[in-house]
């Protein structure tokens, strides 16, 4: 047996001969050996046989598989030693370094804290070397592996991966094998995977995000008709545009989201279910619908028209106004005004139907416009009304006061009817207006730029700075201030004047990103369908 002295010996012999080591194979032969000795002995065979194998190309295989058995050696210190030095069988001669990979990501799955950072060091190292070749090692495994191993190549992808070390042609290969995966993932890998091509360089142009939405399109399956009442569909369909929104502009647009939303979604909106029962995914889908409505293109008729037919479902007409003879009051039975989901679906409409003026303004709509008009000034006497006792209730607040949760929901709901207002005083013009610009409610606040096109006049600004009135601030109007809204005498019910309390508005529960529910989970081995 090779003891720690003979391996001294043939490392000097091949040392000393440098490129004539070839020479000199029965030394390299007995290094080799040395990986069934003893522990110390294994340690340095771990260092040697890496350091003389450019020499031995016959011996490659040989070679490869004595590291590969000191890797799996029982004793870690060892490991640690053969897997630390993988990388280096590759420095010269990239024909191994597939398997390299294709092991160390299999290494991935070790308990062993220190062993882990050993093979993240190494599987990087090989990055250095050949990023492509490291890639389609990292993917066999994820493509054909076992599930442990699956999961932990996946989460080297997304925290470990050395972005700076991918050339174009490695950006490229990532993303082919990447639309190989997807057409079988779990909820979390699908979105764990998009975060990972967002961040890739090549795709940081508009024809790269381009694409990232067409991969998003596929796996939302946008073809296949919507099921409202399963949860699995609900749930992918709002995921899938949860990992679009980011990439949304003018030039990379949303249509075929909102367009599918409008005709396929909007009219079973009732019925759609979430698998978390206290979770208001009706308000979550306007949300989004919302969100993603001004990087809309062209619709056709259908799509507006199902957004129009959605409004008008939370925008009653008035109804019969029948006062109580004691305190003037109306009588139970008006109809409660949800503003929440009117914000949503009135600021899509607002952004949609600017693209299709004709809608609401062409002569056979006039009856359509005529009901519209009703319609947008009863709900602002409600909303006139709210909002004066949301202002009631916050003036005078300071900042810390506002950061209850009460005062927060309040501030929130003055958001959204500030908004509502603003949107009404534009469609209530004749003809109806779509200029101004609104930050929907539930959106971190942003001041626009002076110089931004398009940004809309003075005053139309719904930050909580702006609708949150301080002691010294008039809460009744000025006496020369113009009112666009004139309404009919009468008194308004206590349900719709109150201002809200910590469980009654509803505009800002569910954050956008928050994601709940299940896909359909992965199959295991090969058999894997999509979702």
């Amino acid at each position: 047996m090779t003891s720690v002295e003979r391996l001294y010996k043939n490392f000097g012999v091949l040392a000393d001969a440098k490129d004539q080591a070839t020479q000199h194979e029965a030394e390299y032969l007995e290094i080799l050996s040395a990986v069934k000795g003893e522990n110390n002995v294994k340690r340095l065979a771990a260092q040697f046989i890496p350091r003389f194998f450019k020499y031995f190309p016959s011996l490659s295989e040989k070679s490869l598989d004595a590291q590969l058995d000191l890797c799996e050696d029982e004793d870690s210190s060892i490991r640690r030693q053969a897997i630390k030095e993988l990388p280096n069988l590759c420095k010269t001669n990239n024909d191994h370094l597939i398997r390299i990979s294709d092991v160390l990501t299999q290494l991935l799955q070790t308990e062993d804290p220190s062993e882990l950072s050993v093979v993240t060091t190494a599987l990087i190292a090989l990055f250095k070397i050949n990023a492509m070749g490291t890639l389609n090692g990292l993917f066999s495994q994820i493509l054909q592996g076992e599930e442990a191993v699956r999961e932990c190549a996946i989460k080297f992808l997304s925290s470990k991966l050395p972005l700076e070390l991918l050339t174009k042609e490695a950006e490229e290969f990532l993303l082919l094998e990447t639309k190989k995966v997807l057409t079988d993932v779990t909820r979390d890998e699908f979105v764990t995977f998009m975060h990972i091509l967002a961040s890739l360089q090549s795709l940081q142009t508009v024809s790269g995000r381009q694409q990232l939405v067409d991969l998003v399109v596929e796996q939302a399956e946008l073809s296949k008709p919507f099921q409202a009442d399963d949860s699995t569909c609900v749930d992918r369909l709002m995921d899938c545009v949860r990992q679009a929104m980011p990439l949304f502009s003018r030039n990379v647009q949303s249509t075929k989201f909102v367009a599918y939303v409008c005709v396929a979604v909007l009219p079973c909106l009732t019925a759609v279910t979430s698998s978390v029962e206290e979770r208001d995914v009706k308000l979550e889908v306007l949300k989004l619908l919302a969100e993603m409505s001004p990087y809309c293109g062209d619709v056709d008729s259908t799509c507006l028209a199902n957004l129009y037919t959605c409004l008008l479902e939370y925008m009653p007409v008035p109804p019969a106004e029948v006062e109580n003879e004691e305190n003037g009051s109306l009588q139970p039975g008006e109809p409660q005004l949800q503003f929440s989901y009117v914000e949503c679906l009135m600021f899509a409409f607002h952004q949609i139907a600017r693209k299709g003026t004709d809608f609401l303004t062409a002569e056979e709509n006039a009856d359509r416009l005529k009901d519209f008009r009703t319609r947008l000034q009863y709900f602002a006497r409600g909303l006139q009304v709210y909002i004066k006792q949301l202002r009631l209730s916050l003036q005078g607040k300071t900042g810390e006061e506002l950061k209850t949760t009460e005062n927060k929901i309040k501030v929130v709901a003055l958001r959204t009817t500030s908004n509502i207002n603003v949107l009404i005083k534009d469609l209530f013009h004749n003809p109806p207006s779509y200029k101004s610009v609104v930050g929907l409610s539930w959106k971190p606040t942003t001041k626009p730029s002076s110089d931004t096109e398009g940004t809309k006049r003075a005053g139309s600004a719904t930050s909580v700075q702006e609708t949150v009135p301080t002691k010294r601030m008039a809460v009744r109007p000025k006496h020369n201030e113009r009112s666009l809204y004139h309404p009919p005498g009468g008194k308004y019910s206590e349900r719709v004047g109150r201002a809200p309390t910590g469980g009654e508005f509803n505009a800002n529960q569910w954050g956008f990103g928050q994601r709940r529910g299940g896909w359909r989970g992965r199959g295991q081995g090969l058999g894997r369908g999509q979702y």
